[in-house]
């Protein structure tokens, strides 16, 4: 699915030696290559405040802490994504609501959102699923009119770019009133470890959220409030600073790629492509099919057969997983979701895909389809 050697190879040199800068100088631990990092990401971003944090999952949870919410407080999430979107909802004794998604973007719903507030309801987490941003713009406007957070989970988005339609242009991840981001090795800015950053302009929040991540603490052994241990280490910040001067580099491939996809399977009905949103760019995290009229799972099998990986992100949506099953809901109340689950599937994308591979894998996937 993802080819991180050959990547490696690219920028070997890069990689080596700011590895080998943070041995030497043995500031493993909020080093100056972590302000580095933080310093050029917040550039590339245009965020005023980047907190880099352990993971993705951790920078959720520590948004939802810098908020304040209290237990019972309901946040509003798509069904269809990873399971950490929802995951520290629950951790924090918040109450997660989920809504249906759209069938062509596959991300959340706006009326599904609108129906879904309450009195109860505190913040929404939209997930920019696969690569592109939901569609900030109503939903900025809708959490305003409520009085409502919004927190984006930008973990598979991170260089996408939303345009409102007063012609403003902003980065996923920084429409919100905090966004949040995963350096999991396989995405689009992946470290060789766990890593992840959390992004705001309001200062206070930013102040708040920076302490949380560091045992609560501002000032050394003095803890003003409950907090987590979540950071990045340096090592992973100096891959990560090599990596970023080639993340638009690295997009422009993705996006290549899935143009080449894209072009193979035009036409095909049993093979509808990923839709688009119209105001957002598309970075590619995942190229992911909807395989209708056909059986999917028989089609994976196939694939694994030529020696083609092919991945279902995700089988089971949120309201369907044993661990969050809600009284709230029953099967068949999310019906975009739950069909998704049944014929979704991604191949290959990554920055290292060239022609001979797309058409080994867009001739193999129209052959036994």
């Amino acid at each position: 699915m993802v080819d991180l050697q050959t990547q490696y190879q690219r920028i070997k040199q890069d990689i080596d030696t700011g590895i080998q800068e943070v041995i030497e100088s043995a500031a493993f631990i909020k080093g100056p290559k972590v302000a580095a990092f933080q310093e050029h990401l917040e550039q590339y971003t245009g965020a005023k405040h980047v907190i880099p944090v352990g993971n993705g999952t951790d920078a959720l949870q520590i948004a939802l802490m810098g908020l304040g919410l209290k237990p019972g407080d309901e946040v509003i999430t798509p069904t269809f994504t990873f399971i950490a979107t929802a995951e520290v909802v629950a951790l924090l004794g918040l109450t997660p609501v989920v809504v249906d998604v759209d069938w062509e973007t596959m991300n959340m719903d706006i009326e599904a959102v609108r129906r879904a507030i309450t009195p109860h309801t505190k913040a929404i987490v939209p997930v920019h699923l696969f690569g592109q941003c939901a569609e900030m713009e109503a939903l900025m406007a809708l959490a305003k009119e409520h009085g409502l957070y919004v927190v984006e989970d930008a973990c598979q988005a991170i260089g996408a770019k939303y345009t409102f339609s007063n012609g403003e242009t902003r980065q996923a991840g920084t429409i919100g009133h905090i966004g949040c981001t995963s350096f999991f090795p396989s995405k689009n800015l992946g470290c060789y470890g766990d890593g992840g950053a959390i992004f705001t302009n309001d200062d206070e929040l930013a102040a708040r959220m920076r302490a949380i991540a560091n045992h609560g603490m501002v000032v050394r052994y003095h803890h003003d409030s409950v907090g987590v241990n979540s950071r990045l280490d340096s090592i992973q910040a100096a891959v990560l600073d090599a990596k970023l001067p080639h993340l638009d580099e690295y997009i422009a491939a993705r996006q290549r790629a899935a143009a080449y996809y894209d072009a193979a399977f035009a036409g095909n009905d049993k093979l509808l492509v990923p839709g688009r949103q119209s105001r957002s760019t598309h970075v590619f995290h995942q190229y992911t099919l909807r395989v209708v009229g056909a059986d999917r799972d028989k089609l994976r099998e196939g694939l694994a057969e030529k020696g083609i990986p092919a991945m279902i992100y995700y089988p089971i949506p949120l309201h369907q997983q044993k661990a969050y099953l809600d009284p709230r809901y029953k099967d068949g109340d999310f019906p975009v979701a739950e069909r998704l689950a049944e014929c979704v599937l991604s191949l290959p994308m990554h920055t290292e895909l060239d022609e001979e591979q797309l058409h080994y894998i867009t001739s193999n996937v129209l052959a036994l389809i």
